[in-house]
């Protein structure tokens, strides 16, 4: 986000004058591609080993330089918004893999996101009536979101295993029936539900923390938000988790729509600054690197420009808060043998690769075997896996290959994305390899029972 500028960038050794450019290409665009971030490229090519799309094609337009080159091209107006130049920005995962071995410190994730929000400004995503309803409707509204959740719930429990005992879905379209099979359990109480705004451990206050409950972590992985607050509590937190909170915007601003990741950001900044925290606290890969880019999101917002900074200040990973603090370490063995998948907004975007790992190390009883190509992404990426349905399934297949390699019982996954994606794909090859989170192993090796039994 901070390499996004509305701002001239224009200099001396390059006269390219982007935003004049940008603005004719896209009118009324929000946000323009910046002209230092484009020409830090040195166009190595450190990048096409990392790049998912890239692995896949094998052409030079799927890497991101090459992907770089054309955003320059369009920024300078030699090239029109043509159908190809949309689908690469679209093709793109925005995993962020390149951003680790690149040498020049290119964050081509936010120029990505830049052309993503300039196309959809011109109404030309082909994606954009499905993404403003949900990223302008549904997921700024909790309320909407849990009406939706509810439905699906009952759904799932009284209809889905009739409607595909029957093969209903082989007569609708194909999309139907993937969101079908794509989309994960609705939790059974939503964590909102079954957790207080203010929550202490039993004995001495440590830390103050905020808790995001999340978007899809609230109706569908609330045991897992659960297991987390559980943990923290203790850790000798005491853990807020402010009712006027809202999604945190990184689908919306991933997938080009700054607008209502700007508006959704505000009204978190003051949901959680309205309490004297030490951290927030976030569960969610995704939703702990944007919010740690809030500050970079706003930084030309007069009114929010300091508050952003200091919010991204307070926002901490689980693993990365749990680590900083000196973690209670755990005592009850815990006996599987495990595989961890890595994150990609997570292992990239945040840097955070050791922690989690420590933590896992920590539990008596787990064998953990390194799982191949563990930072390479499983193929979710947000709403990847719904509107580009086979380029991700060809990188879910890749994943799935190295978990089942490992011959671990359980994977471990950190983000939810990553979670239902996987479990997807092992229960189509009917693998019987679990997916679980860190935070629930932890928990049971701290002794504590398990979400949903009374404690």
């Amino acid at each position: 986000m901070g390499l996004l500028s509305n701002k001239n960038t224009g200099s001396e050794t390059n006269p390219i004058n982007y935003q004049k450019a940008a603005l004719v290409n896209f009118p009324g665009s929000i946000e323009i591609p910046n002209e230092e971030t484009i020409i830090n490229c040195i166009h190595c090519g450190m990048c096409l080993s990392v790049c998912p799309t890239y692995q896949l094609t094998g052409m030079e337009k799927s890497s991101p330089r090459g992907r770089i080159r054309l955003i320059k091209i369009v920024a300078e107006g030699n090239l029109d918004l043509t159908p190809n130049f949309i689908d690469e920005m679209d093709f793109c995962l925005d995993c962020q893999a390149c951003q680790t071995v690149c040498p020049a410190g290119v964050k081509f994730g936010q120029l990505v996101e830049a052309s993503r929000d300039q196309i959809a400004n011109v109404g030309k995503d082909p994606q954009h009536f499905r993404k403003r309803f949900f990223f302008r409707f549904i997921f700024p509204s909790h309320a909407r979101l849990k009406i939706i959740a509810a439905m699906l719930r009952l759904y799932q429990k009284f209809l889905q295993k009739i409607l595909r005992k029957i093969g209903f879905f082989h007569l609708l379209p194909k999309k139907l029936g993937r969101m079908d099979q794509l989309a994960p359990k609705i939790s059974d109480k939503f964590s909102d539900k079954i957790l207080k705004e203010d929550m202490r451990p039993k004995g001495e206050i440590k830390y103050r923390v905020g808790f995001l409950k999340g978007c899809l972590m609230n109706v569908m992985f609330a045991d897992i938000n659960k297991d987390t607050v559980d943990v923290l509590l203790e850790n000798d937190c005491e853990v807020i988790m402010p009712k006027n909170q809202v999604c945190c915007g990184s689908l919306a601003a991933h997938n080009g729509d700054f607008k209502s990741a700007k508006s959704l950001a505000k009204k978190n900044i003051i949901a959680f600054l309205a309490h004297d925290l030490d951290a927030i606290v976030i569960n969610s890969a995704g939703c702990s690197a944007f919010m740690k880019e809030y500050g970079e999101l706003l930084q030309d917002d007069p009114e929010y420009s300091d508050k952003a900074k200091e919010l991204s200040a307070k926002v901490k990973d689980v693993h990365e808060f749990l680590v900083e603090i000196d973690f209670k370490q755990p005592k009850f063995p815990v006996q599987k043998k495990i595989t961890y998948h890595d994150a990609c907004h997570l292992a990239h975007s945040q840097q955070i690769t050791d922690e989690p790992r420590r933590i896992l190390q920590a539990i008596p009883g787990l064998e953990i075997v390194e799982l191949n190509e563990s930072t390479m992404c499983c193929g979710s990426a947000g709403i990847y896996n719904m509107v580009r349905y086979d380029d991700s399934m060809k990188l879910l297949k890749r994943k799935v290959d190295n978990i089942v390699d490992t011959q671990a019982e359980v994977v471990i996954a950190a983000n939810p994305g990553c979670a239902g994606q996987i479990e997807y794909g092992l229960r189509n090859r009917e693998i019987d390899i679990k997916v679980m989170n860190p935070m629930t192993l932890l928990k049971m090796s701290y002794g504590l029972p398990p979400a949903g039994e009374t404690e």
